[in-house]
């Protein structure tokens, strides 16, 4: 309401106490605003990226390309931060207690989604203490040996020699729990053979002893092994899938040498720590993308066998629900445990 004084026209306490809630109105929507600016300005500083496994293995093999890629495009470093132990639980852990803030990410894979299965008293939820950002790779797992110590000439040869010799060979892996671990063991189960196990604290130091010849064999991702096979350090027997994998067109699949079921990928993905902001998850997401379609990226992908992930962020969710459960399947039925 307005009063008229002498021609002036002055307002009355309650209006101006209606125009004091407008302008604070105003003011949390600027401040809103302003919020949403700044998530989408991201990255404006370093990110740390948390990689839960040592130097050198299958995660290093695509977290270090889009490092170097990630600066290029945004002129920002993103920081490689590993932290092995315990089947990649390790740095899950830290990743999941990192301030959600956009600057810690966490690249896990297929080994996480197994770990609830193996280990009983995780201190975090995959599913329920982050958030998943994007599939950032997927590539098959191989079959691959040292062929000083396995001197066969094809996966036929090699099925022949591990059945009239249970036990005698062995495979190393990233660790009890760890993809490697699972694949060895449904591999196992589909062919009626025994390999003992051997866990190592990563995908690295179980490769470099396979090319030393202090393990036989691996269930490994191609990813890690690609350079080792092209070199001859290593031979692959197997890949797993309905298809040969194209840049290693020699090496049969498991559906032409009778195992259509052994379906086996070795995956990479990106998470946040729960409570990150949205916007700023969005924006994560849209630069993960970009890096996809880089051909540089698109160059190193293909060399290692392996593609680029096309999910959204929630497609990419369910994705992870339906591996934990098709893993726990898997812990069940071949009765693996912790070593």
């Amino acid at each position: 309401m307005h009063k008229h004084m002498d021609g002036i026209r002055v307002m009355t306490a309650p209006r101006r106490r209606d125009m004091l809630r407008a302008a604070g109105a105003a003011g949390l929507a600027l401040s809103a605003g302003s919020t949403w600016a700044q998530g989408t300005a991201w990255p404006t500083k370093p990110v740390n990226l948390i990689v839960p496994f040592p130097a050198g293995g299958g995660t290093d093999a695509f977290a270090r390309p889009l490092a170097a890629q990630f600066s290029k495009s945004t002129g920002k470093t993103l920081v490689i931060d590993n932290r092995g132990g315990a089947g990649g639980t390790v740095g899950a852990s830290a990743a999941a207690k990192a301030h959600a803030d956009g600057y810690n990410l966490f690249m896990g894979g297929v080994h996480h989604v197994i770990a609830p299965s193996m280990y009983p008293k995780l201190d975090y939820d995959i599913e329920k203490d982050f958030v998943p950002l994007a599939l950032l790779a997927s590539v098959p797992q191989v079959v691959v040996v040292n062929p000083r110590n396995i001197k066969v000439a094809d996966i036929r040869q090699f099925l022949a020699l591990v059945k009239a010799n249970p036990g005698k060979f062995n495979y190393g892996s990233a660790g009890s729990g760890s993809s490697h671990h699972l694949a060895g063991e449904l591999f196992k189960i589909q062919t009626g053979t025994f390999i003992t196990h051997i866990p190592y604290r990563g995908a690295g130091p179980a490769l470099q002893d396979l090319i030393a010849g202090n393990v036989d064999m691996m269930f490994d991702g191609l990813g890690s092994s690609a350079t080792h096979i092209k070199g001859g350090r290593i031979k692959a027997l197997m890949v797993s899938g309905a298809k040969r994998n194209p840049a290693f067109p020699d090496v049969p699949c498991a559906a032409e040498v009778g195992l259509p079921d052994y379906t086996v990928s070795t995956w990479y993905g990106l998470w946040a720590p729960k409570g990150t902001p949205a916007e700023v998850q969005a924006r994560i997401a849209e630069e993960m993308r970009k890096l996809g379609q880089a051909d540089e990226i698109k160059a190193i992908w293909a060399g290692n066998g392996a593609e680029f992930g096309q999910l959204s962020q929630a497609d990419f969710g369910k994705m992870i629900h339906g591996e934990v459960r098709r893993w726990a399947q898997v812990v069940k039925a071949s009765g693996a445990k912790l070593e």
